[in-house]
């Protein structure tokens, strides 16, 4: 009979009908199809129950939804509504939640109401809410195809925002957003079919920005002192709205790394910080300690994502690299970054003579750093007057520090010759330097002051200029690609694609890293 498909399709509906009501349907052998018209033409006998005709119309949309096979773009070019998606507008309101669970207190009440039913596409959960005004923004400014940036000139609502709005309709699946463009080429992922999908593509792009050559340090390793000019801020705003472009182009969520030099000396850091942060970018400092009158002022814009600064080893040894007094002035920064609430990182430049200092110092960084990490030296720059530590001494420090990070909460591995390790021992890869091996010009590109753009700022690595080219025909050009095939060595390596070793130690020891693999590396021992 009808009734029992009824009974089943409009569960909640049929549950709250009065026994009288049932039996005439059940008489007149009503249609599923019919049930909301029938209801609602017996809206003055049901009642306070007359919302039923309107609950009847949400669940007949819910069995279509379950029914529906929805052809879904497996990459749109852009954002667009969840094809499943409809709005229903109603005379009552909370509907919704009389679907829920523990909807035995809910009482609905007249007034009007847009209900947003829509399929997830992953799991082809239903949904169904009231429609907030944020929901409402983000349909309308996909389906009016507007031009964030213009909007929020116009509007003046921060584009931050806008796209915020956008991204949380995302994460709902309301919305079809392009997948990232960001990932490893087919056959690069097919050679390396039994490691984790995740490092095959990456839904963010880093941009470290060097905003000025200015420092108040002069450290012993700095990898280039050259003279470069001054950002001006006009040019700081093109290169904003160039990487927004790029991470529209390619899919991707952009974070900005703003160091120097000391990013702080740049006449104008608080208005690039400013500027980056309204645009919707993750925003992060690498620089020197500074006071916490500074800090205040970056936190009244917004708190940094995270805080990084530089230890190169105990006290002594320290001041040696970057100056008397340096290392507890960074201690006391730390304290305050702790105090404040900001993430703090530490990162060590590991060589020669530091090595066998790294574990007592993240000893007594116990408590005041969120993290730690370390890479080697590469000797270019002034950098060149130091030395790396010889191979065997290094493959037993990578040992005893992996050993070591396990039992610390702060301490993390970043080296990529870490997985070999890894790899050996039959446990889990992890993402290596930059979360994808080497990711130089991968995931990652550090820019200059003068507009240059390179694959890694630990060596030349010189792919173009920004104010003579987009980034993302930059990214797209062939020198780009040379820096992310890396060693020809290290083609078919099982580990590959989180390792590829470190292209700036290969290169600052003389070897060609378009050939030759990291020297360090030991998976053939």
């Amino acid at each position: 009979m009808r009734t029992i498909s009824i009974k089943e399709s409009c569960p909640e509906t049929w549950s709250r009908l009065p026994s009288d009501v049932k039996e005439e349907i059940t008489a007149e052998e009503l249609s599923l199809e019919s049930l909301p018209e029938f209801l609602n033409k017996k809206a003055g006998r049901l009642g306070e129950l007359a919302y039923l005709s309107e609950l009847a119309r949400l669940e007949q949309e819910i069995n279509r939804l379950k029914n529906s096979k929805t052809d879904v773009p497996e990459n749109p070019k852009a954002p667009s509504i969840n094809p499943t998606l409809v709005l229903v507008e109603l005379s009552w309101r909370d509907l919704p939640l009389l679907l829920q669970d523990d909807s035995a207190d809910v009482i609905p009440s007249r007034g009007k109401e847009i209900v947003l039913m829509y399929k997830k596409l992953k799991d082809d959960e239903i949904v169904v809410k009231r429609a907030s005004d944020e929901d409402l923004l983000a349909l309308k400014l996909i389906v009016e195809e507007h031009d964030l940036r213009e909007l929020s000139r116009q509007t003046g609502k921060p584009l931050w925002l806008l796209r915020e709005v956008i991204e949380r309709a995302a994460q709902r699946e309301m919305v079809l957003k392009p997948g990232s463009r960001v990932k490893r080429p087919r056959e690069f992922c097919e050679f390396h079919s039994d490691i984790d999908k995740r490092f095959f593509l990456s839904e963010t792009f880093t941009l470290q920005w060097h905003i000025t050559q200015s420092c108040d340090l002069h450290c012993r390793h700095c990898y280039d002192r050259s003279d470069r000019e001054t950002l001006r801020f006009s040019d700081a705003i093109r290169i904003l709205d160039d990487f927004y472009d790029f991470c529209e182009q390619m899919g991707v969520v952009g974070k900005v790394s703003l160091s120097g030099g000391n990013p702080f000396l740049h006449p104008r850091f608080y208005d690039i910080y400013r500027e980056a942060i309204e645009r919707g970018f993750t925003v992060a400092v690498l620089g020197n300690p500074v006071s916490r009158g500074r800090l205040e002022s970056l936190m009244e814009i917004e708190p940094p994502y995270f805080y990084q600064v530089s230890l190169e080893g105990l006290r002594e040894y320290n001041d040696y690299i970057r100056g008397k007094g340096h290392f507890d002035r960074t201690i006391e920064f730390l304290k305050l970054l702790k105090e404040l609430g900001i993430y703090s990182m530490v990162m060590l430049t590991l060589n020669r003579d530091n090595i066998d200092q790294i574990i007592p110092l993240t000893e007594g960084l116990k408590g005041l750093v969120d993290s730690f990490t370390f890479n080697r030296l590469s000797m270019v720059g002034e950098g060149a007057s130091l030395s790396l530590p010889d191979r065997e001494k290094f493959k037993a420090f990578l040992k005893e520090y992996m050993a070591y990070a396990k039992e610390s909460e702060a301490v993390e591995l970043k080296d990529n010759l870490f997985n070999i390790l890894l790899k050996k021992k039959g446990e889990p890869l992890f993402g290596g330097c930059t979360g994808f091996g080497c990711g130089a010009a991968f995931n990652f590109v550090s820019l200059l002051p003068d507009g240059e753009v390179h694959a890694c700022r630990k060596f030349p690595s010189y792919i173009g200029n920004i104010f003579e080219e987009s980034l993302y025909d930059l990214y797209h050009s062939e020198r780009a690609e040379m820096f992310r095939r890396g060693p020809a060595e290290c083609k078919g390596c099982s580990i590959r694609p989180v390792c590829g070793g470190c292209l700036a130690v290969t290169y600052s020891v003389g070897l060609d890293f378009t050939k030759n693999k990291d020297p360090f590396c030991f998976i053939d021992d």
